[in-house]
């Protein structure tokens, strides 16, 4: 801080110290006797040294003050220094224009986004009312290869639309039901939904149950669960899904629920990426299947109720997915 302060007023003192040198050599020039210079001289310094004190001790309080305000500068700029000149004047104003436009794009922003929020929330669901309409007249319609096609189809919307309300309802602290919950309970929903896909993609599944619980939210859990199945079932053909839970290795009162595939697998240069916004990955690009979402709201989901979740995976021999949990107990 001292430093700081001294190269501040560098000039300042450079010019002292030659206003003072000069005097001196006049007075030597012209034969006059330093003694009383040189009282002047201690005098001054005195003087200008306790002056320089009370400067240093304001220079450190603005200081200390300006970083405060630069802390607080998000919420308020009220806090900002009386200045002391016209310049500093000047940058006050600067500031406080910065500070009120910088409030008025960021609540037009906040405006803005929650208008789109309300509006894309509405219509996933008002889209669910063609939805359960269509999946109505298929049910009525004789089963042909053209029936579950169309049906297929139809699931996949279902999916997207439930991956826009997640999306939308991602950040919103009050969506949010944290309790026991039974794990068995809720891999047994997840797989109930994808049933039919797994009959349609001739993939075997093994599981045989668990009676752990688990403190979660079985709402978004589910929704982590269906993901890593959509994901398995996607990339794998007539192969095998394995679901179980497991201990081993794990601190005590934690657990993991692992789903394996024996899909085409994923790339070595895309598996620390999958969990990113937007990244599909060599497989997403090539099948055209990815939407760079999924397993990305996966990890923002688990962040939120307190899980983690990793991957591993060979080419050409599956993937598997750890979804690791804690606070478990036995049913």
């Amino acid at each position: 801080m001292l430093v700081k302060y001294i190269e501040t007023h560098i000039k300042s003192l450079i010019l002292l110290a030659v206003f003072a040198l000069s005097m001196v050599v006049v007075m030597l020039i012209f034969s006059v006797d330093l003694r009383p210079v040189f009282y002047g001289l201690v005098v001054c310094a005195f003087v200008g040294g306790a002056l320089a004190v009370y400067d240093y001790s304001a220079f450190r309080e603005k200081h200390e003050l300006l970083n405060f305000v630069e802390r607080e500068i998000g919420e308020t700029i009220d806090h900002l220094p009386r200045p002391q000149n016209l310049i500093e004047e000047d940058y006050v104003s600067i500031i406080k224009a910065s500070f009120d436009e910088r409030m008025k794009l960021a609540f037009e922003s906040s405006r803005s986004f929650e208008e789109m929020t309300e509006y894309y929330t509405t219509w996933a669901h008002q889209i669910k009312t063609p939805i359960a309409a269509m999946r109505l007249i298929i049910q009525t319609e004789a089963d042909s290869p053209s029936m579950r096609e169309i049906s297929d189809q139809l699931f996949k919307i279902e999916q997207y639309v439930e991956m826009v309300l997640c999306y939308l309802r991602l950040d919103g602290g009050s969506d949010y039901v944290i309790k026991p919950c039974s794990l068995d309970e809720i891999v047994r929903q997840a797989v109930r939904k994808y049933a039919p896909q797994f009959i349609r993609t001739k993939n075997k599944l093994i599981y045989e149950g668990t009676d752990i619980t688990v403190v979660t939210d079985e709402k978004w859990m589910c929704f982590i669960v269906e993901q890593v199945l959509s994901n398995a079932l996607k990339y794998t053909e007539n192969g095998e899904v394995r679901i179980e839970s497991n201990k081993e290795g794990m601190p005590e009162g934690h657990a993991a629920l692992v789903i394996s595939d024996t899909g085409i697998g994923i790339a070595p240069e895309d598996l620390p990426r999958i969990f990113e916004k937007g990244y599909t990955g060599y497989n997403g690009r090539a099948h055209k299947k990815s939407t760079g979402i999924g397993l990305y709201l996966c990890r923002r989901i688990a962040d939120k109720i307190g899980c983690s979740i990793r991957a591993e995976s060979v080419c050409g021999q599956g993937t598997t997915i750890r979804i690791e949990m804690g606070s478990l107990t036995k049913m």
